[in-house]
């Protein structure tokens, strides 16, 4: 689930906002579930949370460039 900066900037721009919007939908998933039952592991959430602020930062990026 976690990527890498660097496999994150190989991929194109189209791949980038399908797999942000993928990834986003985890990470709302993760939430729900961790509402209604507490995860087994939480730091789960962490990680999908900054796998998308990743995601966003390299969109953010090829925009202003």
């Amino acid at each position: 689930m976690i990527m890498k900066q660097s496999e994150i900037k190989g991929l194109s721009t189209a791949e980038l906002q399908e797999k942000l919007a993928e990834f986003k939908k985890s990470y709302n998933d993760l939430q729900m579930s961790h509402a209604i039952q507490p995860l087994d592991n939480p730091l789960q959430l962490r990680a999908a949370r900054r796998t998308v602020a990743r995601f966003a930062t390299e969109l953010t990026k090829r925009e202003l460039s």
